[in-house]
């Protein structure tokens, strides 16, 4: 339902998560909250918030649709900062083969893992890749989400790689969730390369870079830096490559093992720095200072029967830290935004506060939005979730519970 004008009013909460970069320590519990409050939008753009009365006195509420919110909390629109949404096949049987105990690398060393998905996304077309991504944002906005990043990595070469970002492009262009494309060539090594990562990592920087780039409509680039996959060396020279053909940089780093990646984020001045299960105390303390996003994805470690990524830790050292799904065919086969905000909470100790900071302003930050979205600030897009409580902090008590109630993107209205 679209109205150009909308006036929620007399909410029991707006949490305004307010501001136009991401949230550091301490401040992460800073939510900005306005009881009795109003937000009124126009054409897109957020124009009035505060106290009811307050912006009541400021507008002509005549001309508006209003949404009484009396018993409800109203929040930004969640921002997933971190997917793999677009994929041909599944990996139900790995999945067996884990919960018998095979690793996840030992996995891939015989075929499986990603390479598995790269075979079934290189015989996927176009439209079944579309029509099953469509399903999956389907799934994310009827949860809050309003901005998803994606990534490709699921061809290794670049004709599927192209086909993977087209499709992201024309879902950004089509769904009212905005799509934020990242390349993620360097995902693994792909059989014909076998052998020879760093003639791979030459093909990435001479061939497929200056293609994507051409195409204008993927803002970063990715590797995952691990052991066996891709070293701090080639994971570098990769993304320093990237950074002259003007991508932003992020990095799947210290996920598996102690690896540094942190570190090298850090230098790079990555925007995030994702997964981070097995980050050093070093590297937690160089992301903080430089400003790095740290992503955390607890439903992949949940998935992965492994040890959380330190959030208490980070923030408390000053990090910014954002919550992502991680939604794969793989490691993550979910993309459950109550689940993962009540894990975040119940085992790596993260408040309520600070979930809901991760998911809003420092997810923002975590795609280069913040100056955009993630918080209910005037000037910024009207992209806005009405719960079903009043208050954010049933996000994490009513344990794994869609609470989302309506959904305004862009000023426009859904109902879920």
């Amino acid at each position: 339902m679209e109205n150009s004008k909308i006036l929620i009013r007399n909410a029991a909460q707006i949490v305004t998560c307010h501001g136009d970069k991401a949230r550091r320590g301490a401040e992460m519990s800073d939510l900005g909250v306005i009881e009795d409050g109003a937000v009124a939008m126009s054409d897109g753009v957020i124009t009035h918030v505060g106290p009811t009365e307050e912006v009541l006195r400021n507008i002509h509420a005549e001309d508006y649709l209003e949404i009484r919110a009396e018993n409800q909390a109203v929040l930004p629109g969640f921002v997933d900062s971190h997917t793999h949404f677009i994929f041909g096949g599944y990996r139900e049987e790995e999945f067996s083969w884990r919960l018998r105990g095979d690793s996840y690398m030992s996995i891939m060393e015989r075929g499986g893992g990603i390479v598995n998905t790269m075979k079934a996304t290189r015989e996927s077309d176009f439209d079944t890749l579309w029509d099953r991504g469509e399903e999956r944002l389907d799934e994310l906005f009827s949860m809050g989400v309003t901005t998803v990043e994606g990534k490709s990595g699921y061809g290794l070469d670049l004709q599927t790689e192209l086909v993977q970002l087209r499709v992201m492009s024309d879902l950004n262009e089509s769904h009212p969730m905005d799509v934020v494309s990242t390349f993620l060539g360097a995902h693994a090594v792909p059989p014909e390369f076998a052998g020879r990562t760093d003639d791979y990592v030459d093909y990435m920087i001479e061939e497929v870079l200056p293609a994507i780039r051409a195409e204008h409509t993927v803002t970063f680039c990715d590797v995952f830096c691990e052991k066996g996959v891709f070293s701090l060396e080639q994971s570098e020279r990769l993304l320093r490559a990237a950074r002259h053909h003007r991508f932003k940089l992020k990095m799947h780093a210290d996920e598996i093992v102690p690896f540094g990646g942190a570190e090298l984020a850090a230098s790079l001045k990555c925007v995030s720095a994702d997964h981070l299960l097995h980050i050093s105390d070093t590297g937690i303390k160089r992301l903080a200072r430089a400003g790095v996003v740290a992503t955390l994805l607890p439903l992949t470690a949940f998935s992965l029967n492994e040890p959380y990524a330190p959030a208490r830790k980070m923030i408390d050292a000053g990090c910014a830290v954002a919550l992502a799904s991680d939604l794969n065919p793989g490691s993550c086969f979910s993309a459950s935004i109550p689940m993962m905000i009540a894990l975040a909470c119940i085992y790596m100790k993260m408040t309520p506060e600070e979930a809901v900071t991760a998911l809003t302003i420092n997810g923002a930050a975590a795609v280069g939005r913040a100056s955009e979205i993630g918080s209910i600030s005037v000037g910024k897009r009207a992209d806005v979730i009405l719960l079903k409580y009043p208050s954010y902090k049933f996000l994490s008590y009513h344990v794994g519970m869609n609470l989302v109630d309506t959904v305004i993107k862009d000023g426009e209205l859904y109902m879920m």
